[in-house]
């Protein structure tokens, strides 16, 4: 019978607390997985699936045969949130909508999608969001179904699949890449745009534990989206 919900969120809270709080330093050991199952009288499998998602955060290294350490702090590192367009337009008084364009199961292409795929079928997605009915951004996803298999039945047209990971699948990890581009030929007739027209392309790929789950593009009109990212300099940063 598996452990309960409850005591994996608790295990998870309570180490992380003490990692934030500076209880335990950068570079010192957590107990080993065996100290905590009969700490918490739990499974180990339980105490593992804690250790795995503080891993995924950065918090901790594992070290094969030495055991988990608290990660060193990274420099020079800002974090930029997954965005929830839909609450972002809805925010700024807009009203919100998406369209699903197209929908399709297919085998991966190349290393990348095999990487992401991991053994199974990738769900491809394409749709358009919406700020009061004018397009706001094209966004082409790719869904790993070993990751999330649930995605295969979703109905993507009542919650956009950006909303839905975020909800069903939440990430551990994620990596973001921002470039500037002009819209070419059907991107540029999808977002109402002449081709060329200056956008903002945001490429997203986001893991579980380790598990690739989705890569997404979204391409925004340069004139209607920006990110910020707010960060403090790390120690011995000059201004």
């Amino acid at each position: 019978m598996s452990e309960p919900a409850t005591l994996h969120r608790r295990i998870y809270a309570e180490l992380e607390g003490r990692i934030l709080s500076g209880d335990w330093a950068p570079g010192s050991r957590i107990p080993f997985e065996h100290e905590l199952t009969a700490q918490y009288g739990c499974s180990r499998m339980t105490v593992n699936k804690a250790i795995s998602e503080l891993a995924g955060r950065g918090l901790v290294t594992r070290r094969r045969r030495a055991g988990t350490f608290v990660a060193q702090p990274r420099a020079h590192a800002a974090i930029l949130a997954i965005p929830d367009l839909g609450a972002e337009i809805a925010e700024r008084g807009q009203i919100y909508g998406f369209r699903l364009l197209d929908r399709l199961e297919r085998e991966p292409r190349n290393r990348e999608e095999r990487d992401l795929a991991a053994g199974g079928v990738l769900l491809e997605l394409a749709g358009l969001h919406l700020a009061d009915d004018a397009p706001f951004a094209l966004e082409r996803r790719l869904i790993a179904l070993a990751a999330a298999p649930e995605a295969a039945t979703a109905d993507f047209s009542i919650m956009p699949p950006g909303a839905w990971l975020l909800d069903s699948a939440p990430w551990t990890e994620a990596e973001h890449r921002i470039s500037a581009i002009g819209a070419a030929g059907g991107d540029a007739r999808l977002l109402g745009l002449k081709p060329g027209t200056a956008c903002l392309c945001v490429d997203r790929r986001t893991w579980r534990d380790g598990q690739g789950v989705t890569q997404v593009r979204q391409t925004f009109p340069g004139d209607r989206y920006d990110l910020v990212a707010r960060f403090s300099p790390a120690r011995g940063d000059r201004p």
